[in-house]
């Protein structure tokens, strides 16, 4: 399994959300959040008074995925997020050691598939 974190501008949520849907993900974590990269921020004039804005707002999606999703995902997530302009995010790929449905119990792939698609894991 992997973690896959993905770091988006905010307006294409629902896009990326759509996509990992259509890709099969059914589960996520949505975190807003702020940073920048090569974009740097930008200047802002407020009140007659310029200053710069280093921190842009993005939104965090983490996923567990099984290994087979993984490939889609990513093409999900690159797709349905890029405007082609600088500022259009990042994907980590993290490998996760184990993943625990806590209501069930059910470990590995099974905890992150819809319910009856995964077979369960060894304990």
């Amino acid at each position: 399994m992997k973690l896959l974190i993905a770091i988006i501008k905010p307006f294409k949520l629902t896009e990326v959300k759509e996509a990992l849907t259509a890709a099969g993900i059914e589960g996520m974590t949505v975190t807003d959040v702020k940073g920048f990269g090569r974009q740097k921020g930008h200047t802002e004039i407020y009140r007659g008074s310029e200053y710069t804005v280093d921190f842009l707002p993005k939104v965090r999606i983490e996923i567990a995925v099984p290994e087979e999703l993984v490939v889609g995902a990513i093409a999900a997530i690159t797709q349905s997020a890029k405007t082609g302009k600088i500022g259009d995010g990042k994907i980590f790929v993290l490998p996760l050691e184990e993943v625990i449905r806590i209501r069930t119990d059910e470990r590995g792939d099974s905890a992150v598939l819809p319910l009856g698609s995964g077979s369960p894991s060894p304990g």
